[in-house]
């Protein structure tokens, strides 16, 4: 007897939180964003809008006799950014040959387990691939933290430009917004040739003083040259190595409280700081108090009913996901390159 549709699919969506929630813990700026309460939900909309404070609304009066007269002049300090949403859609898809030859409803059930991982894994590969690098050749709307356009325009929006923060040279837009107009709206940077600490601790100290209401980097993403190099200095400087684990099983070393892992999609991207000029990314350093993670509502790996294809002998269910990756303040984050 053939297991039903429905029986099918509310069995499946069971297993899918349980993968979704093993795709945020395999990609640590996914759970670094989560476990900050950085993953929202939003009502639809043709673009993601998001209001964000880019300058100070007004100035401070001391009082001394207390007669003197209040600055009143104000600026409006919100700035709507702008973000295209990026869809798709994964299809779990079984054959009625498939279920002929594994005969009754637990085997199909195992068959379309099988296939869930498996289109749930090559997401997680997508998204980390898109996020980290910019790299992914299917979710090209997905926003990136590696900026290879040095003027930022086109679909995807790159957010770590590699160039000095109010130096001049940082141009282009974010979400809309003209980072040479909005100078606190830029990214900090520091260019390290051969890796050091104080280039590490000089890029740190930057996040940290331009993050609004206190905080420093709290996440380090690294390709493996600039990992090993770390960790050799530490050996180096006969510092304790304190090597650890993360859910999804890599392994990190600390830098000022901030855990520091090596993503492997990081390795060879370069970011352009000036026109056909390309420099290695070495590390991201990261505050994610101030990334977001944006899903609507109706559409957070949502999965459809199972339904019968029709003119093929076969049944699917589709995986639906609308989201973005936003930044409230790029002031806060860093870009260490080689």
């Amino acid at each position: 007897m053939s297991i039903s549709n429905d029986v099918l699919s509310s069995t499946l969506r069971i297993l899918l939180e349980e993968e979704v929630d093993n795709l945020f813990k395999a990609v640590p700026l996914l759970e670094e964003m989560r476990k900050g309460g950085g993953v929202e939900t939003y009502d639809g909309g043709q673009k993601l809008n998001v209001p964000l404070i880019l300058a100070e609304h007004s100035s401070i009066t001391q009082l001394s006799n207390g007669y003197e007269p209040v600055n009143l002049a104000v600026k409006d300090a919100l700035r709507q950014a702008e973000f295209n949403w990026c869809d798709f859609v994964a299809p779990v898809v079984i054959t009625r040959k498939e279920e002929l030859s594994n005969k009754g409803p637990k085997a199909v059930v195992s068959i379309a387990e099988a296939r869930m991982q498996s289109v749930m894994g090559l997401l997680q590969r997508e998204v980390e691939k898109q996020l980290i690098a910019g790299t992914s050749s299917v979710l090209t709307e997905l926003n990136t933290l590696a900026t290879t356009k040095f003027d930022r325009t086109g679909a995807v929006q790159g957010f770590l430009a590699g160039a000095a923060f109010q130096g001049g040279s940082q141009a282009g837009t974010v979400g809309g917004i003209d980072t040479s107009v909005f100078t606190s709206f830029q990214n900090q940077f520091v260019h390290s040739s051969t890796l050091s600490i104080q280039d590490m601790t000089d890029l740190y100290i930057k996040c940290q003083a331009h993050t609004p209401g206190g905080g420093s980097p709290n996440l380090i993403i690294s390709n493996a040259d600039t990992y090993k190099d770390y960790k050799k200095l530490l050996f180096d400087n006969e510092r304790y190595i304190a090597e650890n684990q993360l859910d999804g099983g890599r392994l990190t070393l600390a830098f000022h409280g901030a855990r520091m892992y090596y993503d492997p999609f990081l390795d060879g991207v370069q970011t352009e700081t000036t026109v056909g000029a390309g420099k290695d990314i070495r590390a991201y350093f990261l505050n994610t108090d101030h990334l977001k993670l944006a899903f609507d509502s109706d559409a957070q790996f949502v999965m459809e009913d199972f339904e019968h294809i029709s003119g093929y002998a076969s049944r699917s269910a589709n995986i639906l996901t609308r989201l973005q990756m936003y930044v409230e303040h790029l002031s806060s984050q860093g870009l260490l390159t080689k």
